[in-house]
């Protein structure tokens, strides 16, 4: 077909002969562009032969070692006079704003040595400063590179799915987590099941086993508001974005595991799927997994945002590892023996809960004390996301916005766990001195009046206090 007859006798060449021509001749003349680049590669030698041309040599630029990010404290600091100490903090303890009974002592990392004590010995409500209580029992129980695992299972009936929570409440429906770096999510989890089941099975029905914990749902001494609140929810085995009702809210649902069942409908393309509480089927097969991020991140996350479901959480996996039952009276229990097995003085101590929420639990400061200072030096293995999941002053968690206004004070001197309760006012932590030395303190204001921000400016003050400190 190289010509079209027209109506006489001359030929008409197509465009896509002429087209094809020009393509035939491109092809040409990209063919013979590599062989001449071959050649250029390989140029032949006298014998005959090709030989290869060395190609310089790539080298790197010498760099010089990096410097530290974090200058080391000077080893030669000077520590605190304990009797000029005690001159600067006894007033600012007598403050009318923290009320009688104030709980509070100091001690020089270094030398271990106790420079303030106020009834350091005397128990006291801790509000959320029991958290470093659980925090240290998990590290060292469970391991600061332990996860918590959530699994599907397959349900007894065809279209069934049963969710087995494993304790992990920062389970996030979205990706990622709004809340929780490194969680794991329903998303992921829902990939897995889908991949599972038979092909063209529809989701009907997801049950929600929760029955990794046990007992009452809250804790003695928790008030009738605590849960469901915007700071706690009941404590269940399942749950996402720590029980929040949605992940960008604060508010907390009053149905945990149910709003976890939902969440895995929705992301399954399952939204009208029945979801109810129940029992998982013995044996059944898995068809997904996925984990929570370690609990040192768990553990930072908890101290620093003072949050109390991932705290009695981990509490509740404490008791499990202890071999106790998964209720508050056995985490209670459970973080008790740990924190004697590691060999601190827990004369005193007497818990409801995990996290501090409950007014009956009593912890003297000497305690709190005793075990930062382990975490700092060293005595206590496993521990040191306990000191670098603190609130730093004026930049992270609770300490956001309470920081130290004097300029001469270097920034993130003071890094503190808070406790607040209804007259209950709480600060535990590092504080470095102005001359480089370092420093554990904590405070316990336990009949404070209601006047919650005059209190909180008060324990603030002996946290600056400390930090400009020469005292000698």
């Amino acid at each position: 077909m190289g010509t079209i007859a027209g109506s006489g006798s001359a030929t008409v060449t197509p465009k896509y002969s002429r087209f094809r021509r020009r393509l035939l001749l491109g092809v040409l003349v990209l063919v013979l562009a590599v062989a001449a680049g071959v050649w250029f590669v390989l140029a032949p030698r006298g014998d005959g032969a090709a030989t290869e041309v060395a190609a310089p040599e790539a080298r790197l630029p010498d760099v010089e070692p990096a410097a530290p990010v974090l200058a080391a404290l000077p080893s030669q600091a000077p520590t605190p006079d304990a009797t000029v100490l005690a001159g600067e903090l006894t007033p600012l303890l007598g403050s009318p704003a923290l009320g009688a009974g104030v709980e509070a002592q100091v001690v020089d990392v270094a030398s271990g040595e106790v420079l303030f004590d106020q009834d350091g010995d005397s128990p006291s409500t801790p509000a959320s400063t029991a958290k470093l209580l659980t925090a240290v029992a998990a590290l060292t129980t469970l391991g600061p590179d332990a996860t918590l695992e959530t699994t599907v299972v397959a349900g007894a009936t065809p279209g069934e799915v049963v969710l087995v929570g494993g304790g992990d409440p920062t389970l996030s429906r979205t990706v990622p987590s709004l809340t929780y770096p490194g969680a794991a999510t329903v998303a992921d989890l829902a990939a897995q099941v889908r991949s599972g089941l038979p092909v063209g099975t529809q989701v009907t029905r997801v049950v929600v086993d929760n029955s990794l914990f046990e007992g009452p749902l809250t804790a003695g001494g928790w008030g009738p508001g605590d849960a469901p609140s915007t700071y706690a929810a009941p404590v269940t085995a399942t749950a996402v974005d720590g029980a929040r009702v949605s992940p960008s809210e604060q508010q907390r649902s009053a149905a945990p595991g149910t709003d976890a069942g939902t969440a895995l409908a929705v992301a399954l393309g399952a939204p009208g799927a029945t979801v109810v509480l129940g029992d998982a089927p013995q044996g059944a097969p898995t068809l997904g997994t996925v984990r929570s991020a370690p609990v040192a991140r768990l553990v930072e996350q908890a101290l620093s945002q003072s949050d109390n479901l991932l705290t009695e959480s981990l509490a509740r996996h404490v008791a499990l590892a202890g071999g106790r039952p998964a209720t508050f009276d056995g985490a209670a229990e459970a973080v008790t023996d740990a924190l004697s097995g590691l060999g601190l003085d827990v004369t005193g101590l007497s818990l409801a809960d995990g996290s501090g929420l409950s007014a009956t639990d009593r912890v003297p400061v000497a305690l709190l004390a005793d075990l930062l200072t382990g975490a700092a030096d060293g005595t206590l293995a496993d521990a040191s996301a306990v000191l670098s999941g603190l609130p730093v002053a004026g930049y992270d968690g609770t300490l956001a916005e309470r920081g130290d206004d004097d300029p001469g004070t270097a920034p993130g001197s003071v890094r503190a766990k808070t406790g607040t309760l209804l007259g209950v006012h709480g600060l535990a932590g590092t504080v470095v001195t102005a001359e480089g030395r370092l420093l554990v303190f904590a405070v316990l204001a336990d009949g404070a009046p209601a006047n919650g921000l005059a209190a909180e400016a008060a324990l603030d003050d002996v946290a600056s206090a400390l930090a400009a400190c020469g005292c000698r």
